[in-house]
């Protein structure tokens, strides 16, 4: 029989409840400027530019150092370790940058992943050891959330049993011992290749394992946000669905999951492109169905994609690419209200397909 073990005070619980509101308070969603080295090496080569840890430091410091204003939209940004010790050009901790701004900073705590033996190539994530030491530390270094992403592949036979149990305890085992000192976000992210529409239902399962888990493990739930992705069909399925539909499978399959006590659920982008991100955003928030959470976003290459492209790692280029990013940030602001309306005319930068084959990051 499981039994319910006390382990965080009231003190504790009101804070970590307090913070995960903060973080999707009305209108706002999360900046996910976590990228490995690696991953912004990749995006560095598209606009030409060396991967070197100043011109990565440079264009975090365009996104970090925005207007004040842009506290509206954003609630939180989840940090990769360098970024967290990287200084903005006035000479500030990027943290102390983003806390200016009444903005909670988070960072990502998992290792990466790693395959699962005796599976089809399925994955779990690595990190676990010293994690309570590296929460600890990061805790004075500014942090107030983490953010820890588990990835499931889908096709064929997949996600089996086997992932899906263990993924699911890998998620379960990283928020309790993170809830001592965090807000977690939750990433439960699909490897999505030519499946169809439907068969991304695959998240039912997923998902109601997850939160099996957390519940074995006594995890307070209002100290936590999921991050997963939309239903969508995969970006080989030659079927195309209308925003509406995105949104309502999307929406059927959290009310059949994901439970109230969750204060929000940040939307990973999935490799949509930034407009087509914020369309099914703006969707999934019209659909008349009860929603007891908030529906908003937690966007890495839906957010950037355009001011990157304005920036091309030019100094001349800063207030352009910085305009951009903010623009994207108040499209998905409205976005997370069902307040959005499309124009017409975004531009071209913001309509590509943001999908990377055999995504890693």
């Amino acid at each position: 029989m499981t039994h319910q073990y006390t382990y965080l005070s009231p003190e504790k619980k009101k804070e970590l409840s307090d913070i995960a509101q903060r973080i999707v308070a009305s209108g706002k969603g999360i900046l996910a400027a976590d990228e490995s080295t690696g991953t912004m090496a990749k995006r560095l080569q598209n606009i030409k530019v060396e991967n070197t840890e100043e011109n990565r430091r440079c264009f975090r410091d365009i996104l970090f150092s925005s207007d004040p204003s842009i506290a509206n939209n954003i609630g939180g940004v989840i940090f990769f370790h360098e970024t967290l010790y990287q200084k903005a050009d006035n000479g500030k901790l990027f943290p102390q940058v983003i806390k200016e701004k009444g903005i909670v900073v988070g960072i990502k705590v998992d290792k990466g992943t790693a395959e699962l033996g005796g599976t089809n190539g399925e994955t779990t994530t690595q990190g676990l050891d010293g994690l309570s030491e590296r929460c600890a530390q990061y805790k004075k270094d500014g942090c107030d959330f983490a953010k820890w992403r588990c990835v499931l592949k889908i096709s064929n036979g997949c996600p089996s049993a086997l992932a899906i149990a263990e993924n699911a305890n890998v998620l379960a085992r990283y928020a309790s011992i993170c809830q001592q000192v965090f807000v977690l976000v939750l990433k439960s992210e699909f490897s999505q290749k030519k499946h169809s529409f439907l068969s991304h239902y695959g998240a039912l399962q997923v998902l109601a394992a997850t939160y099996k888990a957390l519940s074995d493990h006594h995890v307070y739930l209002e100290g936590t946000l999921l991050k997963p992705n939309m239903v969508t069909a995969g970006h080989a399925c030659s079927k195309k669905y209308t925003p509406q539909e995105v949104a309502m499978a999307t929406v059927t399959a959290l009310r059949r999951t994901v439970p109230a006590s969750v204060p929000g659920i940040c939307f990973l982008s999935g490799g949509q492109s930034e407009e087509e991100a914020s369309v099914n955003l703006n969707a999934i928030n019209q659909v008349p169905l009860h929603r007891p959470w908030k529906l908003t976003f937690s966007y890495g290459r839906a957010l950037q994609a355009s001011a990157l492209a304005a920036w091309e790692g030019k100094a001349a280029n800063k207030k352009a690419a910085r305009d951009a990013f903010c623009l994207r940030a108040k499209i998905n602001s409205l976005a997370s209200k069902g307040e959005y309306k499309p124009s017409g005319a975004a531009d071209q930068s913001s309509m590509q397909s943001l999908h990377t084959s055999n995504y890693v990051y």
